[in-house]
């Protein structure tokens, strides 16, 4: 059973018991209402769960009570893993609206397959964003096209800390989040288009000239690119640019043809990430055993290991080794999540960056989400930041930080326009990831 239906079933007995306690009865009630009225569009939304057989989720619940994890993690592993064979498949597709329905149709059965009926949202929020882009003009779509999204996401959030308070789901929010930041782009990305084509812009629109998208994609490339199938699950939320000239082959072609450069080979590009990906993983799995943070038996019920009676009663220098030890560990969880996504693009060079002028191939780092080494050893906070999740800072930098004033050149703080700016940003942030 996936676990939406299961707390779904919970939710009006052991949550809602945690939510009477902190909220007034008149805020519980309309919230609870809320959420019952969303679950009513349930049956609905299940009729559109078609692209996944149901002997698939009768062998991946075989395959999770064999191996002790639990089917939403185990059938999360699988579509991550699934994106290299589809990869090479996009990969040998002609250009153009081929490639295009390709990602979509196949991101679409990758929601499918993990996540379940709960795919209905990213397919809801992204048309609703289309009839935004097309029926607003872009001096408009720029500011609401990322409030729905925004609002969206935060709703997600909300939903499952109200269903399960201080617990943990495998729910929709992951991929919610990802569409989030490709739509609040593609928003700012079509009024720099147009405003560049006036001779206008601001500063930032100057700066970010690069990822300006001149007119509105046709709704095949839309969702193409908002349902690709390679970083629809974990990201990267890159710019609409890269995707569109990889399927269009403009990224590797000239208008005659030829190529603008040697073409580089996917090889290399594709293995490392891999194989980084799985090293990650298996430290993971195996660290993660020695040094739980969660209780291993019942990790949303029971005492976290770090606050057990028996941790604390240890050494400080031991309770703090433990937490450092164990973190490590919970990062590989992410390192093979992102690893693993810089590779699927790379084989179809979703994650290659070009070539410049002279023909020469710029490199990879289109997809690169994390740089693993220089966040672990980092001295600085600054490396810390700038190692870690870099699609999300860059997204937050370019879309946040430099629409709301901020001095590019200025250092946070430096200035009111900067402190307020950094504020701005740093709440996004917040409000993004709950």
């Amino acid at each position: 059973m996936r676990k939406g239906t299961q707390n779904r079933a919970s939710f009006s007995s052991n949550f809602l018991l945690n939510m009477e306690e902190v909220l007034p009865a008149p805020v519980n009630a309309a919230i609870s209402g809320s959420i019952e009225f969303v679950y009513s569009f349930e049956p609905l939304a299940r009729k559109t769960v078609v692209l996944v057989p149901g002997f698939v989720g009768t062998m991946m619940q075989t395959i999770a009570d064999a191996v002790g994890f639990d089917v939403e993690t185990i059938s999360m592993l699988m579509g991550m893993l699934m994106c290299y064979p589809l990869g090479f498949i996009m990969k040998a597709l002609p250009y153009g609206k081929t490639k295009h329905l390709f990602s979509f149709l196949l991101g679409a059965f990758l929601l499918q397959f993990t996540i379940g009926v709960q795919w209905i949202h990213q397919l809801v929020s992204s048309l609703v964003a289309y009839v935004m882009f097309l029926i607003l003009p872009p001096e408009l779509s720029k500011i609401a096209v990322p409030v729905w999204a925004m609002l969206y996401i935060s709703a997600g959030h909300i939903h499952r800390q109200y269903i399960n308070y201080l617990g943990w789901d495998m729910d929709f929010t992951g991929a919610q989040m990802v569409l989030t930041m490709k739509l609040y782009s593609l928003a700012w990305n079509l009024y720099d288009g147009q405003a560049l084509a006036k001779g206008e812009g601001s500063r930032a629109s100057k700066k970010c000239a690069p990822f300006a998208v001149k007119e509105l994609p046709g709704i095949i490339e839309y969702l193409g690119y908002t349902f690709c199938f390679s970083s629809v699950l974990a990201g990267p939320a890159y710019e609409y640019v890269y995707y569109a000239n990889a399927c269009d082959g403009t990224l590797l072609y000239d208008s005659n043809g030829k190529p603008k450069g040697k073409i580089p080979g996917v090889a290399w590009p594709t293995l490392k990430p891999f194989l980084i990906s799985m090293v990650c993983m298996g430290i993971h799995v195996v660290g993660n055993g020695m040094f739980p943070l969660l209780d291993p038996v019942d990790p949303q019920n029971a005492t976290a290991v770090l606050v057990t009676e028996e941790l604390l009663s240890k050494p400080w220098f031991q309770r703090y080794g433990y937490q450092w030890l164990s973190l490590i560990f919970v990062r590989m969880k992410y390192y093979f999540a992102w690893k693993n996504a810089e590779g699927a693009q790379n084989i179809w060079y979703a994650g290659f960056e070009g070539f410049d002028e002279q023909g020469n191939a710029k490199g990879w780092d289109v997809s690169n989400n994390v740089d693993i080494i220089e966040f672990e050893t980092a001295p600085n906070v600054k490396t810390l930041s700038a190692s870690w999740n870099k699609k999300t800072a860059n997204w937050l930098g370019r879309y946040v930080y430099m629409r709301t004033n901020g001095s590019l050149a200025a250092t946070y703080g430096l200035s009111l326009s900067g402190t307020v700016s950094t504020l701005d940003t740093i709440s996004s942030s917040c409000l993004f990831q709950s």
